[in-house]
C-alpha cells in the first residue's frame, strides 16, 4: 500500500505553472530563423549563388507548439538544389555527384541557441 500526504499551499507552483503555460516563445523562434537563414545561406556551396540567396524561414504556431521551418526556393526540374547539394544527385550522362553535408553543421549552432534561450525563458517565466 501506498500513501501520500502534504500540506502547505501550492500558489507558487501554480503561479509558475500558469507563466509557463502562457509563455510565447515566438520572438526566440523568429530570431532564431533569421540566424538559421544567414547561416545556411552562408554555408551554400556557390555556384551561381542562387540556392545560397534562397533560404527562407516560417515561424509556425498551432495548438500548444510553436516551430521554425527553414526552406530552400531553389528548384531544378522539380528537384530542390539544396538538397541536390546536400544529398548529391545523378547527372544526366550517367554520372554522379556526390553531396556535401553542410546544412547540419550550419544550423546545429541554431539549435542549440534554441535550446539555450527557451529554456532560459522557461526558468525564468
Amino acid at each position: 500500500m501506498f500513501s501520500l500526504s502534504s500540506s502547505g499551499s501550492y500558489a507558487k507552483t501554480e503561479a509558475a505553472l500558469r507563466k509557463a503555460l502562457n509563455l510565447d516563445i515566438g520572438h526566440i523562434l523568429d530570431a532564431a530563423g533569421k540566424a538559421g537563414a544567414a547561416a545556411l545561406a552562408s554555408a551554400t556551396p556557390r555556384e551561381s549563388g542562387l540556392a545560397s540567396n534562397s533560404w527562407t524561414y516560417e515561424v509556425v504556431n498551432s495548438a500548444g507548439s510553436a516551430k521554425v521551418i527553414w526552406h530552400n526556393t531553389d528548384v531544378e526540374s522539380g528537384f530542390p538544389v539544396a538538397l541536390m547539394l546536400q544529398f548529391g544527385y545523378a547527372t544526366g550522362t550517367g554520372g554522379y555527384v556526390a553531396g556535401r553535408d553542410y546544412i547540419n553543421p550550419a544550423i546545429e549552432p541554431i539549435f542549440k541557441k534554441i535550446e539555450a534561450d527557451v529554456w532560459k525563458a522557461v526558468t525564468s517565466a
